[in-house]
């Protein structure tokens, strides 16, 4: 008599890929988020890893209080010696923290982390673990840039639970650790693919609480998706420290390291550096750098005073208005955002009687920086008017100002640091909001400031300026 055979059939569910949401059956559209052809069809999850050894849900357990007054001594930072990491991290790195690293491909995700754990081995034990690259080519990137010699143990691994049992049982503490990247690793446990929403959930929070017991600062490199944010599950960005996207564009030199989240020191701080074969070099004056290659003045160009993050900014902001030559006007934007253009076109010609709706317009941040502030409204205005009269603005000037739907010009914060870094670099004008409080304004003693409360007040200066322009000619 035959023997029959029943083979268990495994559970499988259809996981999104943006947003992890599961589904019992395959669609074109997730219903969490909203997105098209995201849903991977995966094994359904075993136990949880994290339930091992937990009680039982009938077993009763207390939970233990502490006095909010308590004092623990803070443990000094690990600085890295790259002044602009340090800054953008809070000023050095926390035992414990969690950081997670996202960029482009090609961007220097790796050749960054590369150098910080480079310098970090002169004071700590610094692991660097490898799922994308073989150990030969780490080698050659490190001799490349030059840090060869440097003391820092390289292994090739995407197993969390041997990267655990190695960081736990070595014979000395690991204090820094860099994982390139967590697309690349799986557990056990899991029957889903690497890089899946299940994946990169579990074994980050699998390291996150490794990082936790044993005081590690742990470095996650990320992977994006087409659209700029990192790949997998949004809980990701949640469960980190620390969130750090690198940005730039392969066309320019610069790179910017910005923080948009951090636990231990301020959000939206940004560190610059240049591309060089030896690596990223830091770059200590970003303004000096992001004005070094402007001529004499030309029609829409407009200097904007801006902050980032601590630090005051300077970038030169470039309008070009044309004839449309379609039926639907162009409008092309780099490094601002394009609805908040739009704004600044209907304020024009809704309250100053400017006709730029039939117009192309262009608009540029120099030097591959992407402005998000609303001070840089006025910067923009003024080229946009520029441009239009073909009519150069004040050289020797810088611009900030919030423009409200009225054709207003609000004040923004930290008026005075954006005019001494102006003044610092050799600037003689400003541009400023009124100020509309009780009481004087401090105006700065080496510029002279200008004042506007109404974007029609900065007409004029293109009218001055045409009019001794048309003499001169």
């Amino acid at each position: 008599m035959p023997y029959i055979i029943f083979m268990s059939k495994k559970n499988t569910q259809y996981v999104c890929q943006a947003c992890g949401t599961i589904h019992s059956k395959w669609a074109g559209q997730c219903t969490g988020c909203g997105e098209w052809n995201t849903l991977v069809e995966e094994v359904a999850e075993k136990p949880s890893p994290f339930a091992k050894g937990a009680r039982t849900p009938t077993s009763k357990s207390t939970l233990e209080f502490v006095a909010l007054s308590g004092h623990e001594t803070p443990q000094p930072r690990r600085k890295s010696g790259i002044s602009e990491f340090d800054r953008v991290c809070g000023g050095g790195l926390v035992p414990g923290c969690a950081m997670l690293i996202g960029g482009d491909p090609g961007i220097g995700k790796s050749t960054i982390l590369l150098q910080v754990v480079a310098d970090l081995s002169k004071s700590f034990h610094c692991a660097y673990i490898s799922g994308e690259e073989s150990i030969d080519q780490v080698r050659l990137r490190a001799e490349r840039l030059g840090l060869s010699k440097a003391t820092v143990e390289l292994t090739a691994a995407t197993n969390v639970n041997d990267i655990i049992a190695t960081l736990k049982s070595g014979p000395q503490l690991y204090q820094v650790v860099v994982i390139d990247s967590i697309q690349t690793m799986y557990l056990d446990q899991l029957d889903s693919a690497p890089g899946t929403v299940a994946q990169v959930r579990a074994c980050a929070a699998e390291l996150i609480r490794v990082t936790k017991d044993l005081g590690i600062c742990l470095f996650l490199v990320g992977h994006v998706t087409k659209e700029g944010m990192i790949a997998g599950p949004r809980v990701l960005e949640h469960m980190v420290d620390t969130v750090l996207y690198f940005e730039g564009e392969r066309g320019h030199a610069f790179r910017i390291l910005r923080a948009v989240k951090n636990r231990f020191g301020p959000t939206d701080e940004i560190g610059v550096f240049e591309m060089t074969d030896k690596g990223l070099a830091q770059v200590t004056n970003p303004s000096a750098l992001f004005l070094a290659e402007r001529s004499e003045p030309v029609s829409g160009s407009v200097v904007f005073a801006g902050i980032e993050g601590t630090r005051p900014v300077l970038v030169e902001i470039q309008a070009l208005v044309a004839p449309s030559t379609f039926g639907t006007p162009r409008r092309a934007v780099i490094g601002w955002d394009t609805n908040r253009l739009a704004m600044v076109v209907a304020v024009l010609e809704t309250r100053c009687g400017v006709q730029l709706g039939g117009r192309d317009i262009y608009l540029n941040v120099a030097g591959g920086l992407r402005v998000t502030e609303p001070a840089a409204d006025l910067a923009v205005a003024a080229a946009l008017l520029s441009a239009a009269f073909n009519v150069p603005f004040a050289g020797d000037a810088v611009v900030f100002g919030e423009l409200a739907l009225s054709g207003e010009i609000r004040a923004v914060a930290q008026s005075e640091l954006r005019a001494k870094e102006a003044a610092k670099l050799g600037f003689a004008k400003i541009f400023r909001p009124r100020i509309r409080k009780a009481g004087k304004a401090k105006e700065n003693e080496v510029l002279e400031t200008i004042t506007l409360g109404h974007l029609r007040d900065l007409l004029p200066f293109f009218g001055d300026r045409k009019k001794k322009k048309e003499e001169a000619e």
